[in-house]
């Protein structure tokens, strides 16, 4: 299959190619590597091209879906979990099937997320910083002990579930909200509850849950109302689940006490590139840099050794499987939606 790979880094390539060159050589798909992201100025680099191949940030709306189907498209291969970016229901009126890596490495996130919890409470970034410059002083690093805190899981897939695992070995309260429960999370000793109770006990709200139609800007100025005053609040999943306006207004009165954010709801502009020689144009995120209770990384949470290995392959499989039989085993339906 004649792949176009967009939004393509170093170490994508490194592990495509990788993943690519363990078939057999008449198995193997031609792979076009392009930078760029998947929109509506760089849609014709696919043509002549059987399949995309996008991440998170790329453009895959209605629009685009049809324009690719008239360059020859027939598939369209996310290197990621989430595909709230996919006009599922266009891609079937096209005929173009959907897959992804539904799990590369759970462990991945939830490990980043922990790490996120430790650094952002001990205040280990800015601690960093000031020993560097030859400040020793402990004033403005107090944190708290995490052993005892209540903590509210919103969402209970297998991060969510990884997540609160580890959150209990450190001796938390947990409590979970998702519409879809997991029997294995009852069995650790972990109740559900509403979203609305379950983020106003919560000394810290972690999310982990993909984005929809119903769950955008699930943490609102309403929701946000009835948290605790110095709550800790963490997004490894999608940007869009936190009204980042609202996020600021609480931040300035104190009422979220710090925020952790690998992800951000204007990522696209921003993320997966060096903007250090260009200044950053996007004010809403320049204010959240202002704060030193906030704690940001990259979308860097799924970037391990591991999770890349296990995305490449799964990619490469993904593409195998469509072009051999016609379907896939991860292939997105719209009702699934």
């Amino acid at each position: 299959m004649k792949v176009a790979v967009f939004s393509t880094k170093p170490y994508d390539r490194k592990f495509l190619e990788q993943a690519n060159e363990s078939l057999e050589p008449k198995s193997r798909h031609s792979l076009t590597f392009l930078e760029c992201q998947l929109d509506g100025k760089t849609i014709a680099l696919a043509h002549d091209h059987d399949a995309v191949c996008a991440f998170v940030n790329d453009q895959l709306d209605g629009e685009m879906i049809t324009r690719f189907s008239k360059l020859g498209g027939r598939a369209i291969a996310m290197r990621c979990a989430g595909y709230n970016n996919v006009d599922l229901a266009a891609a079937a009126e096209n005929n173009i099937s959907v897959v992804r890596v539904p799990a590369y490495s759970p462990y991945a996130v939830a490990e980043h997320t922990l790490g996120m919890i430790l650094a952002l409470n001990r205040q280990i970034h800015r601690a960093y910083n000031r020993v560097r410059e030859g400040n020793f002083a402990l004033d403005g690093l107090l944190g708290f002990d995490l052993h005892g805190k209540t903590v509210a899981v919103i969402g209970t897939g297998k991060i969510g579930v990884l997540v609160a695992e580890r959150l209990l070995a450190f001796g938390c309260h947990v409590v979970a909200y998702d519409p879809f429960p997991n029997d294995h999370v009852r069995e650790l000793g972990i109740e559900y509850e509403p979203l609305d109770q379950a983020i106003a006990e919560a000394d810290i709200v972690t999310l982990h849950c993909p984005l929809t139609a119903d769950n955008f800007h699930l943490i609102d100025a309403e929701h946000i109302a009835r948290m605790k005053w110095g709550v800790m609040i963490i997004n490894t999943s999608r940007g869009g689940l936190i009204d980042t306006q609202a996020a600021i207004q609480a931040l300035k009165i104190h009422h979220i006490g710090s925020l952790a954010l690998d992800v951000y709801e204007q990522e696209s502009a921003l993320f997966f590139e060096n903007m250090s020689e260009e200044g950053i144009e996007d004010d809403i995120f320049a204010r959240l840099l202002t704060f030193p209770n906030v704690l940001i990384t990259g979308h860097q949470a799924f970037f391990t050794q591991e999770a890349l290995t296990n995305i490449a392959e799964t990619t490469i499989a993904n593409l195998t499987e469509l072009e051999r039989n016609g379907t896939c085993n991860n292939e997105i339906l719209p009702l699934s939606l």
